[in-house]
């Protein structure tokens, strides 16, 4: 896995950022290409390439309209490890070069500020070759209408997969000589998309759907080491956040162990940085060991979410403080001084993917001593052998309290050491060259971070918590929202244009409610009514179900309505499960009615592939499942906050909440649920008293529509 690279670097970008761009030619001039102007991170690290690279824009498909010439779009990432190796084997390299600027019009796009282009393409390679990734290597029309699709293509032919500079070489003289086939490809691709983006609506349906998917992902959880499925091994939090709903509405303590199995293994794996917290992209593995280094800011939210969640459900201590370990990492490491969060870390380090995150025995010794040193390597697993290329990954193969029996210590005073030793080691990384950081602040990742944040400050944690929660949305509403209202995808140095997608909109919308769930503020709940309204402006059609883009940007290819999770849930599964709790806290019923028709248009896709679709899924079981409505009224903040405790404390998935504080009267709760209102109580152990009644009676249905 160690492939030297150029592409990363602060100290590179920086000196790419400080040149003087009002000084410079339109075409970057000798040192540098087009992409010196742009604002996003990626771009930028291929700016100084021999490339003659264009952004996405109508310039680029102009001159290749004039020229006559195919266009070669490449998509990724910042902090992608394959894009860097691309990058340098091809991208960085002359030869290459000179067939692109020769044959071709080259064009890159960062898919985390162009989602709609990447979702695109990527349909594209998955019907053409039947998977994708990044990067993603297209050669398309000047119409933009592809016909050849790849990832990673090495520079020259090797272990039987033809290099780039043979492939380019066979598409510009197809180009050339056989035109029609071009032409051909493209219309079968197309004919192929538009019946992707037809939505595939059905009856709202029982419990049958949800119950197809319980089982699916019974079949595909894995019983020796967690998780679902195998090698490569994602943490797939949408499926531990299903069966939480699913565990709680149907009484299933299977669901609920699944979760909690793959929440602890995760914890214990490679894949969890066991120094500094946060959570790498995937194992390359099935036993969570190796990881693949990269860390997403999304992926800490839903995991951490999905950690509040289990908590909420089990009661179980460790499992919140794995949601606490994951959001410190993310204010530590992704925050933002004016406010949000970052994008990414990369996985590479001095030319190697992971070379931050490894430790020797004789590193770990020089800090910790001898004795101490070798206590720490017996239980992190660091050997002389190493597991992974000749260093260790860190990771727990023992429980603590297994661990301290077995060497005679109690197991206080090992987590009072692992914590001294922690300290230490993370203070001796931290004068290693650090991962490149993507400072990319994406609108629809605050969004779910913002969401994680202030759940898990209503579960218990701490006041940092919402501090950040609220600070990311005050920076998202002030710096990635045009004068007229208008959200964007992202900005990077303050720069950004890209208006924002429908995930963006309906991710904001989820952090939005689970901050008004956390302080009972007004304020939330009329920001989250207003951007509701605004989503559905912009976002609707004649159909039901909503578009990815907005109707005042640009359409790729054609409109598309994704309704299918992927490393994201979907745009109209998390916009469907914020309507329809949106309706019923803010009592619009027009918000609940909207999320219903968004569920009916993916309902026939949904049954017949579930575990593709578990967060439409999951708003389903919002829109049928069984409610739990808490008012509470008058109290200073501190009252209410006291009844809010209470409600943090469990696992309500139908949870609607109601009320504004009023230091002028005293703060009562009254709890409503299947047909019936409790009597007011004026203290949290009441309240908690009649929420574990509801809960323990079997959190029964209501009534289910004709």
């Amino acid at each position: 896995m160690k492939e030297h690279t150029s592409n990363g670097g602060e100290a590179r970008l920086k000196r790419i950022v400080s040149a003087d761009r009002d000084a410079l030619p339109p075409d970057g001039g000798p040192g540098f290409n087009r992409l010196v102007f742009a604002s996003s991170p990626y771009l930028l690290q291929h700016a100084d390439n021999p490339v003659a690279w264009y952004e996405w824009g109508d310039e680029a498909f102009a001159r290749a309209r004039a020229e006559d010439k195919p266009v070669f779009l490449s998509i990724g990432y910042a902090t992608c490890h394959w894009c860097h190796v691309m990058a340098h084997e091809s991208f960085g390299d002359h030869e290459v070069a000179a067939v692109l600027n020769r044959d071709f019009v080259a064009i890159k796009v960062d898919r985390e500020e162009r989602p709609d282009i990447d979702d695109t393409y990527m349909r594209v390679a998955q019907l053409m070759n039947g998977s994708g990734g990044w990067p993603l290597t297209v050669c398309m029309t000047p119409d933009r209408e592809p016909f050849f699709v790849a990832t990673y293509i090495p520079k020259h032919s090797r272990g039987g997969m033809p290099g780039l500079v043979e492939i380019l070489g066979r598409i510009a003289e197809v180009w050339k000589t056989r035109r029609e086939l071009v032409h051909q490809n493209c219309t079968a691709i197309l004919d192929s998309l538009r019946n992707l983006s037809v939505a595939k609506p059905g009856e709202i349906p029982g419990a049958e759907p949800l119950r197809a998917a319980r089982s699916q992902l019974a079949g595909m959880f894995d019983p020796v080491n967690a998780g679902f499925g195998q090698a490569p091994k994602f943490p797939m939090p949408l499926n531990l956040s299903f069966l939480l709903r699913y565990g709680r509405r149907f009484g299933d303590p299977g669901a609920t162990v699944m979760v909690v199995a793959t929440l602890e293994a995760l914890r214990r794996g490679g894949i969890f940085d066991q120094l500094g917290f946060g959570l790498h992209r995937y194992s390359v593995d099935s036993r969570w060991l190796v990881p693949h280094f990269e860390k997403m800011l999304y992926d800490q939210a839903l995991v951490a979410m999905a950690a509040v969640e289990a908590f909420q459900a089990t009661g179980q201590e460790s499992l919140r403080e794995m949601a606490e370990q994951l959001c410190d990492f993310v204010l530590r490491e992704l925050a933002a001084p004016e406010g949000g969060f970052y994008s990414a870390l990369d996985a590479d380090t001095e030319g190697e993917e992971g070379r931050y995150y490894l430790w020797t025995p004789a590193q770990v010794r020089s800090v910790l001593g001898e004795t101490e040193g070798e206590l720490f390597c017996r239980l992190f697993d660091v050997t002389g052998k190493g597991n992974f290329e000749g260093a260790n990954i860190l990771n727990l193969p023992v429980l603590l309290h297994e661990f301290a029996q077995r060497e005679g210590m109690s197991p206080e005073n090992l987590e009072e050491k692992v914590e001294g030793w922690r300290l230490l080691l993370l203070a001796e990384r931290a004068k290693r060259e650090r991962p490149f950081r993507d400072e990319k602040i994406v609108t629809a990742w605050n969004g779910l971070m913002i969401a994680a944040l202030a759940r898990l400050f209503l579960a218990g944690g701490g006041e940092r918590f919402l501090v950040a929660a609220e600070a990311a949305l005050v920076r998202i509403l002030r710096d990635l929202r045009r004068a007229d209202g208008r959200l964007l995808r992202s900005i990077h140095r303050g720069e950004g244009e890209v208006p924002a997608f429908l995930e963006d909109y309906a991710a904001l919308l989820h952090g939005l409610l689970a901050l008004h769930d956390a302080t009972l503020d007004p304020r939330y709940r009329e920001e989250a009514c207003s951007l509701a309204r605004d989503m559905l402006r912009l976002f609707s059609g004649e159909d039901r179900g909503l578009y990815d883009t907005g109707n005042d940007a640009e359409t790729v290819l054609m409109r598309s309505r994704v309704d299918y999770d992927g490393v994201m849930p979907s745009g109209n599964g998390l916009a469907a499960t914020g309507l329809v709790r949106l309706g019923r806290m803010a009592d619009e019923e027009r918000f609940v009615e909207a999320g219903e028709e968004i569920i009916r248009a993916f309902m026939a896709g949904a049954g017949r592939q579930p575990v593709a679709h578990l967060q439409t899924l999951m708003a389903l079981d919002l829109l049928r499942g069984p409610q739990v409505e808490v008012a509470i009224s008058g109290g200073s903040r501190g009252k209410v906050q006291g009844m809010l405790a209470e409600i943090g404390k469990r696992f309500i998935p139908g949870f609607v909440l109601r009320g504004e504080p009023d230091q002028g009267r005293r703060a009562t709760a009254q709890v409503c649920a299947a047909g019936a209102c409790h009597i007011p109580v004026e203290s949290p152990a009441a309240l908690g008293g009649i929420l574990d009644r509801v809960l323990d009676e079997g959190y029964p249905p209501p009534q289910q529509k004709p």
